[in-house]
C-alpha cells in the first residue's frame, strides 16, 4: 500500500519533509499541500519535483478524498485547530511539535482523540529515533548502570537568530529534552525550577543565555540540563545518567580523530539538522509503516500534552524563581505507556 500524504505548511521543515516522504522514503506518495503562501506552495510543488496538487486551504487537504494522512508542519499556533480538523475526519496526522501552543490547547486535542476512539496523532518529538538516544535507552532498561539516580544534560547552538527571544529556550529547545528524558527513564516529572546565572555577552537583546533547568521526577530522580544558545563553538548535545553503579552517556557524532598541527581531537557539528538528519528519515519510515498498519508507534498526543504542561510550568519557574510543582492528571488508559 502506498500512503498518499497531504502536506500542510511548506516551511523549511515542510518542505524537507515533503521531499523525505516522496523521494527517499517507502511506502508514501505526497499528493496535496497548502501552504499560508500559496505562490510560493506552488513553486515549491513544481521546482522539487513532486507536483502535487496545491490546494487553497488546510481544510482542502483534509478533506480531499485521495489524502489517506496528513503532516502538520505549518506555523504553531495554528496546529490545534488543523490537528482537531484531522481528528474530526478520521485522518491520521503527524504534527510537528508544538501539538498546541498551550497545555490547554493540547488537552482538547487529547480529549477529541479519545473521544473519537481511535489514536490518529503522532508529534515529532525526533529524538526517539536518534540511535544514539536508542542506544542509551536499551542501556538503561536493561539495567546495565543499576537505577537511575541523577541525569546531567546540555543542549548547546553555536547561535540563534534575532527573533529568539523571551522563553524559546524552554518552548522551542528545551521542549526535545522534555520529551526524550520522560521516554528514557520512562518516567514523569513532579517539580521544576529554572535558574538564571551569568548572561553571556553573545546573547542578543531580549534573550538571558544561558540557563539550568532542573527537574524531578516521580521516581526521584534529579536532572539538570544548561541551555545555552548562543555558546559559538557548536552543536553540542549532551546526556549523562548517573545510575547506581556506573555512568551511561549518549554517544558523540561519529567524527574522525585527528592529530594535527600539534593537536589532538575530534570534529563538532554546528547544525542541528546533520547532527539529526537521520532521525527525520527513521522518524517518517516508522510512522508510514505504523499509519498503514493501523497504529500510532511513536509519540503521541498525551507526550504532546505532557511537553506543554511541563513547559508551561518551566516559564511559570523561571518567572516566579520558585521550585513548581509539576501536576499531571493520570495518564488515560487509551494512552497505555509505550516501550
Amino acid at each position: 500500500m502506498t500512503l498518499r500524504i497531504g502536506i500542510i505548511g511548506c516551511g523549511g521543515i515542510g518542505q524537507e519533509h515533503a521531499r523525505r516522504l516522496h523521494f527517499k522514503l517507502g511506502g508514501a506518495q505526497v499528493v496535496a499541500i497548502n501552504d499560508i503562501d500559496v505562490a510560493a506552495a506552488t513553486q515549491f510543488s513544481e521546482m522539487s519535483g513532486i507536483k502535487a496538487r496545491v490546494l487553497d486551504s488546510d481544510q482542502a487537504v483534509i478533506d480531499a478524498p485521495d489524502v489517506d494522512a496528513l503532516v502538520v508542519a505549518s506555523w504553531g499556533p495554528a496546529h490545534e485547530e488543523q490537528v482537531l480538523a484531522c481528528i474530526k475526519a478520521g485522518k491520521p496526522v503527524f504534527c510537528e511539535k508544538p501539538l498546541a501552543v498551550t497545555a490547554e490547547g493540547a488537552r482538547r486535542i487529547v480529549d477529541a482523540e479519545v473521544q473519537a476512539g481511535r489514536k490518529l496523532v503522532q508529534v515529532g518529538f525526533m529524538r526517539r529515533y536518534d540511535a544514539g538516544y536508542r542506544a542509551l535507552k536499551q542501556t538503561l532498561d536493561a539495567g546495565t548502570v543499576g537505577d537511575a539516580l541523577l541525569v546531567h544534560a546540555a543542549h548547546r547552538n553555536p547561535a540563534v537568530p534575532e527573533m529568539y527571544v523571551g522563553d524559546m529556550s524552554i518552548t522551542d529547545t528545551f521542549i526535545h529534552e522534555i520529551d526524550v528524558f520522560r521516554w528514557l527513564l520512562n518516567d514523569d516529572y513532579v517539580s521544576v525550577q529554572v535558574i538564571e546565572g551569568r548572561k553571556t555577552r553573545n546573547a542578543h537583546a531580549g534573550l538571558h543565555d544561558p540557563i539550568t533547568v532542573l527537574l524531578e521526577t516521580r521516581q526521584g530522580v534529579r536532572i539538570d540540563t544548561e541551555i545555552f544558545v548562543a555558546c559559538r563553538f557548536g552543536y553540542d548535545i549532551q546526556c549523562h545518567v548517573v545510575g547506581e553503579t556506573g555512568v551511561a552517556s549518549l554517544p558523540e557524532p561519529m567524527s574522525v580523530p585527528l592529530r594535527s598541527n600539534a593537536r589532538q581531537g575530534t570534529g563538532i557539528l554546528m547544525d542541528w539538522k546533520l547532527r539529526f538528519i537521520e532521525s527525520y528519515d527513521v522518524e517518517l519510515q516508522d510512522w508510514i509503516d505504523a499509519t498503514v498498519r493501523g497504529e500510532v508507534a511513536g509519540p503521541d498526543a498525551w507526550d504532546g500534552y505532557v511537553a506543554s504542561v511541563t513547559a508551561e510550568a518551566c516559564i511559570e519557574a523561571r518567572r516566579t524563581k520558585q521550585i513548581l510543582p509539576i501536576a499531571l492528571p493520570e495518564r488515560p488508559a487509551f494512552y497505555a505507556r509505550q516501550g
